[in-house]
């Protein structure tokens, strides 16, 4: 299975902010979309990510107050990202060598999507899941 494929069984929603937005902002809409990440885009682009981490960090950092910070403050800069033909093997690898949860899929300059690890997990569940019926189906029908 390809980072392609996960992300056609995941979907296409993608949730983005800008660099200049204010990080109580994006905070909002990562709770109110319950998602762990945020494509930040710029002049149309990739920028950087921001998540969860990132946010609990600045939390930390201040006290415990995150108003007035900018998501620029705080995000990824040129986060890894991965192309849409990686087999879902590298991919697990390369989030697991570069210790982040979520990962932009990219075809050159333009943004295909973002993966979590759990996308990646469920993807995997699936085929296995899928493979082992194929199996189970190709042994009954030897036997008849």
């Amino acid at each position: 299975m390809q980072t392609k494929e996960i992300l056609r069984i995941k979907g296409s929603v993608l949730y983005t902010g800008a660099p200049d937005a204010l990080l109580t902002d994006a905070l909002a809409t990562m709770v109110k979309h319950d998602i762990g990440s945020l494509v930040v885009v710029e002049g149309g682009k990739l920028a950087g990510m921001l998540t969860f981490r990132e946010l609990l960090k600045a939390i930390d950092a201040n006290k415990g107050s995150i108003h007035g910070l900018m998501v620029r403050d705080l995000m990824v800069r040129d986060p890894q990202t991965v192309g849409p033909d990686v087999d879902v093997d590298d991919l697990r690898r390369v989030m697991l060598d570069s210790h982040v949860r979520y990962i932009p899929v990219t075809d050159g300059d333009k943004l295909l999507g973002v993966l979590s690890f759990h996308d990646v997990a469920k993807a995997r569940l699936e085929e296995q899941v899928f493979e082992n019926r194929m199996l189970k189906g190709y042994i009954r029908n030897s036997r008849e």
